[in-house]
């Protein structure tokens, strides 16, 4: 490792700056190279249902002690991969072929991610989670200290090949200051849980653990993804200035979204959980764009009832008030299992039955969630909001529309995720009141790049002209019809990107909570008419480098501050 100076780029996942020393999280231990082969696989799978036990229960001790929702749900579902029962099992058939525990461990865990990458999407994910169990129970079997983050009594910035969401949910931003991974990408789960969190992050920085050392000293910028290690004087001056302009910045920031010369843009939060809107609702923004209702349903064996969905729905409206509420229908299918849904094995789940298309195939899934929102409405008055994901057709909006609205819901609409979706817009918006496009799963099918390939992460950016043509068109059905379009990806919450989806003719924008204070105040700098070249000139780019480039140009120098 080098500790002299460098400058490392990566990817910049939530804005802000801050510099100080560098705390590296304990390596994964490996499988014992001095263990033997296993000559009593009964005692062997004893030893190791217990240290998984021990897992699984210092898991669910951490969940307790998370204060945020996501991140007691992410702690959750990782204590649940640990008493697996499917893994275990696993395990078992290694150490009966006569592997030592510890490699008995490692095999099995690899033969179980190899299924969940080829699932895709949600279970895709759940790889690193899983890699995290494999490490806890390896570091139990061999007596070392738990891989992970240190403890930290003072503040630091944390570094590490790959943060696993376990330790992310974890930290406290009152002691971390920055967030740096070698590995992940830019909609991660450790990603999305640092911009809740508000901890400056930057992940996929190539060579950080070749030139950044525990007990070292850096720089980082989260709105550039750019790092400093071993910085000067003048950089980390530098730095604190930027920090200084961008509270300035950021200070006059509260009300709607509105540009500079008054074209309102409605400013929203997602949300995952019942604890997440409680929270959303105490900053000033404009309702919640995005309920993720998945979180719901995933990890339980069955369907939460009638009653339970009703009781939640109803703590969400009643959080925001009167504000907006939209809520996505739920998102799960073969890329997203449920142990319920007995859906079957898909070698292709990201193009297969999930979204929209499991609920048509599962009508009693759809229709109890959709009797728990109309009772929820009915309770609250609340100005609820209902979408489907993954439409495609529009004989598939007409058939959601026609169904919502059959059960009493006031506004009804899809999401845009697809290109197909995104080229018949018009004719989709017809059926429907609204749309809201998902910029993560659109770039992912628009570019054919997996989402959770971080080598992919140049083709997934929402800068790329073709993303940016596919919400053009979906903006032209919105116009055609009279009908919004909002955002509810990760690109609504990119100041600079926020003002080209303005110009592209997005209505409104839906992000973490965290990230409306810079979007609305890069709003304000700028009046519609900028926001419409800054659209035309990205459409019209070559690359989507050259894109970035073109708005930042055209953009308030100002602007740079908040990003």
């Amino acid at each position: 490792m080098s500790d002299g100076h460098q400058i490392l780029n990566g990817i910049g996942v939530y804005a802000g700056t801050s510099h100080g020393r560098v705390a590296f999280v304990m390596p994964a231990p490996e499988a014992d190279p001095d263990e033997g082969p296993c000559t009593d696989w009964e005692a062997g799978s004893a030893k190791i249902r217990e240290a998984m036990q021990a897992v699984a229960e210092d898991l669910r001790n951490r969940r307790d002690l998370a204060t945020d929702e996501k991140s007691k749900a992410v702690l959750a579902a990782t204590a649940q991969l640990a008493a697996d029962k499917g893994l275990i099992k696993s395990v078992d058939k290694k150490l009966k072929k006569g592997e030592g525990p510890t490699h008995a461990v490692c095999s099995a865990v690899e033969d179980y991610a190899v299924l969940l990458k080829k699932l895709g999407g949600y279970m895709a994910e759940r790889v690193t989670d899983l890699h995290d169990v494999r490490d806890r129970t390896i570091a139990r079997l061999r007596g070392l200290p738990a891989p992970g983050v240190p403890d930290i009594i003072e503040p630091v910035i944390i570094a590490a090949y790959d943060l696993a969401p376990a330790e992310a949910a974890t930290l406290d931003p009152k002691l971390v200051m920055g967030i740096l991974t070698e590995e992940g990408g830019p909609t991660s789960h450790t990603a999305i849980l640092a911009a809740q969190l508000g901890i400056p992050c930057v992940v996929k920085i190539s060579g950080l653990t070749e030139h950044v050392h525990d007990g070292g000293t850096v720089a980082l910028d989260g709105g550039v993804g750019e790092v400093v290690v071993s910085p000067t004087e003048t950089e980390i001056a530098e730095l604190e200035e930027r920090s200084r302009r961008r509270a300035a910045a950021l200070a006059g920031s509260s009300g709607e979204g509105a540009t500079r010369d008054g074209h309102h843009v409605a400013l929203y939060a997602n949300i995952g959980k019942e604890g997440d809107a409680e929270r959303a609702a105490a900053f000033d923004l404009e309702g919640s764009g995005l309920f993720r209702t998945e979180f719901l349903f995933l990890g339980r064996e069955e369907a939460p009832a009638l009653e339970e969905q009703t009781d939640i729905y109803t703590a969400v409206l009643e959080a925001f008030g009167g504000r907006h509420v939209v809520v996505r229908t739920l998102d799960a299918g073969a890329d997203k299992p449920l142990a319920f849904a007995n859906q079957d094995k898909e070698e292709n789940p990201a193009l297969g039955i999930r979204g929209l298309r499991l609920g048509m195939r599962r009508t009693d899934l759809l229709d109890t969630q959709l009797q728990a929102l109309a009772n929820a409405y009915q309770k609250t008055h609340g100005d609820l909001w209902v979408m489907a994901p993954m439409v495609s057709t529009v004989d598939e909006a007409e058939w959601f529309a026609e169904k919502a609205r059959g059960f009493g819901l006031p506004k009804v609409g899809v999401m845009v995720e697809v290109p197909a979706a995104a080229i018949r817009s018009s004719q989709i918006l017809s059926e429907v009141d609204f749309c809201s496009i998902g910029t993560n799963d659109l770039a992912q099918y628009t570019m054919a790049s997996d989402r959770l390939n971080g080598e992919l992460a140049g083709l997934l950016s929402p800068w790329q002209p073709a993303v940016l043509r596919m919400i053009k068109f979906a903006c032209e059905g919105g116009a055609a019809t009279g009908k919004p379009v909002g955002v509810c990806g990760e690109a609504g919450g990119d100041p600079l990107m926020a003002l080209v989806l303005t110009g592209l003719g997005v209505n409104s924008l839906s992000m973490a909570a965290t990230k409306v204070n810079a979007v609305r105040a890069a709003l304000h700098m700028h009046d519609l008419s900028t926001c419409q070249q800054m659209a035309a000139y990205a459409l019209d780019a070559r690359t989507a480098k050259d894109a970035r480039a073109a708005v930042i140009a055209l953009a308030d120098p100002q602007l740079l501050d908040l990003l």
